[in-house]
């Protein structure tokens, strides 16, 4: 077995700071771990593959609450949770990118417009929805 880890070994081994791994165990992600004679968080080392899957499933879009869930329910027993969660993130990561997607057709139509201005545009056909921000009402 290998011996405990000390809170700056384990956020070195892991590549996070000190104070996510506190935020961590404040909201759960991490169980309480024990401490030394010294007072000293003393955590097991399997940590390291924990805070790689909280990292890990950040990255893939879950929020720290769903990852929480996650790992409580995957705690408890094995679940075919994950696989339904990943769908209904794909949907939100799709429904993103048709968003970012709108954003970036909007702006290059700004660009090839030429519009100089986003309250008093002077270019012809201006794509922005709004020329007179701040004008005297019509």
């Amino acid at each position: 077995m290998n011996p405990p880890l000390r809170t700056g070994e384990l956020a070195e081994r892991a590549g996070v700071n000190i104070q996510t791994l506190r935020y961590y165990e404040r909201r759960g992600l991490l169980a309480e771990p024990d401490r030394s004679l010294g007072g000293h968080r003393l955590y097991p080392a399997d940590t390291v593959a924990v805070l790689h899957v909280i990292k890990a499933a950040q990255r893939l879009g879950f929020t720290l609450d769903e990852v929480a869930e996650l790992l409580d329910a995957g705690r408890r027993h094995p679940t075919p949770d994950l696989r339904d969660r990943a769908i209904a993130k794909i949907a939100e990561v799709d429904a993103k990118i048709a968003d970012l997607m709108a954003i970036r057709n909007t702006l290059t139509e700004v660009v090839d417009a030429r519009c100089d201005s986003l309250t008093n545009c002077t270019c012809e056909d201006c794509p922005l929805p709004f020329l007179t921000i701040g004008g005297p009402p019509a």
